[in-house]
């Protein structure tokens, strides 16, 4: 991966200026979402994950972030959070895995920005792992990743 800067260290100006993004990846252990374009780390984010961050999404409220190869496949700009776009977690895979074990493998994992109910705590959000599974950023850099990332673009998730 060739090192850019950091989301926080570019200006605003400079989106239109970047090679569309091929696929995001996403380093659970790193804390760190990248978009990619082909093999060039294109931005670099801090990320939150869940309470419980280490190992695959098993089922629904283990508080883990699935780990595998999914899809960015739709958005909504009106969630409970500043901006989500859709993982598409569960697969095939997932379902039968939680299926042996008599469970249900849940759903709505996302990339989102801080709650919307946040307010003056937003700073507290920010390094700490307090999701229910998701991958979280901050606002501002939520709001890069939307104008980015298109729909449909891969996601792969890795320990």
């Amino acid at each position: 991966m060739t090192p850019h800067a950091l989301a926080s260290e570019m200006a605003a100006s400079a989106l239109g200026e970047i090679p569309a993004i091929s696929q995001v990846l996403v380093r659970k252990e790193e804390r760190r979402l990248y978009l990619m374009a082909g093999e060039d780390v294109i931005r670099s984010y801090r990320i939150s994950l869940g309470d419980n961050p280490v190992g695959h999404k098993l089922y629904e409220g283990d508080e883990r972030t699935p780990e595998g190869q999914y899809t960015l496949d739709w958005r909504n700009a009106n969630s409970d959070f500043y901006k989500s776009i859709h993982i598409s977690y569960p697969n095939d895979r997932d379902r039968e895995l939680a299926s042996s074990w008599g469970l249900d493998p849940g759903g709505s994992i996302m990339i989102h920005g801080l709650p919307n109910n946040a307010g003056d705590l937003a700073f507290a959000f920010l390094g700490l792992d307090w999701t229910d599974g998701c991958i979280a950023v901050s606002n501002e850099e939520m709001e890069e990743i939307w104008q980015l990332v298109a729909d449909g673009t891969p996601i792969q998730i890795v320990p």
